[in-house]
């Protein structure tokens, strides 16, 4: 399996498509790992590099030391593409994914042709929320949670009809180091990207699911007017993990604003 050392962190990743096409970088949500990318890859195979990678305290990657900053999970993202030699690339991220884009873009405008952020923010809810889900996970585990974060992550249809999907999604966050949960927690908590998203001047594509309850479409609508020149387009049918509900329409919407830049 193949893993990279950046810093004190060992991160496991993937890469597939040839070397010579543009580089496509895929950033997970609190909670899950990179195969939450898995339905969208079969609509974008044979076009770009695509790198996917488990953050810091989560799937296959080293937890480190906690509390995480969303500075700390940007210099992270960075190292990645120093170790694969990614000069420049398309940054997608989904939730915490998308506040990391946002930092690294910010801090290396060059080596970003685009953006997708996925069902994220500047800001994302109270610290005081954040706290008390620390609370909670510290006292009783991730699984006193589950519910709540699956009312989330997912439409009453989708838990309603597609079970067996649910279940494996939960076995995914259930998993999560309880440590890296945590940390990553309080990145989220610290993380105000208002004047971040501010200086961003890049083509960029703010995606939501029209009934993400986490960060909802007028959080969207926010980020989208912040960031110069950005387009929102909205996910129908799905919820906060938008690209596992709905792969197709959400790979549709991105494959049109990639085809203006991809060549650029």
């Amino acid at each position: 399996m193949p893993f990279i050392q950046v810093g004190e962190i060992v991160h496991y990743y993937t890469v597939n498509g040839a070397d010579e096409a543009p580089a496509l970088v895929f950033a997970n949500s609190l909670g899950s790992d990179h195969r939450i990318w898995d339905g969208v890859i079969p609509f974008l195979t044979g076009q770009f590099r695509i790198i996917r990678y488990d953050q810091r305290g989560h799937g296959l990657s080293s937890i480190g030391p906690v509390p995480y900053s969303i500075d700390a999970l940007a210099d992270d993202l960075a190292g990645l593409f120093e170790s694969l030699g990614i000069d420049d690339a398309i940054i997608c991220g989904l939730s915490v994914g998308g506040m990391i884009a946002q930092v690294f873009a910010a801090s290396h405008p060059r080596r970003v042709r685009g953006l997708v952020l996925c069902d994220t923010a500047m800001r994302i809810g109270p610290p005081s929320m954040w706290d008390e889900r620390i609370d909670n996970i510290r006292k009783h585990g991730i699984k006193a949670m589950t519910e709540s974060i699956m009312e989330r992550w997912f439409t009453p249809v989708f838990r309603e009809n597609r079970g067996t999907e649910l279940n494996g999604y939960i076995n995914m966050l259930e998993r999560t180091p309880v440590e890296g949960y945590i940390g990553t927690c309080c990145a989220i908590r610290d993380a105000d990207l208002r004047e971040t998203a501010a200086s961003i001047s890049l083509p960029t594509l703010v995606l939501c699911g029209d009934q993400d309850m986490a960060t909802p479409p007028e959080l969207s609508r926010e980020l989208a007017d912040t960031v110069t020149g950005a387009k929102l387009s909205l996910v129908e049918n799905a919820a906060h993990i938008s690209c596992v509900e709905q792969p197709e329409a959400f790979s549709r919407l991105m494959l049109h604003f990639l085809e203006d830049i991809r060549d650029v």
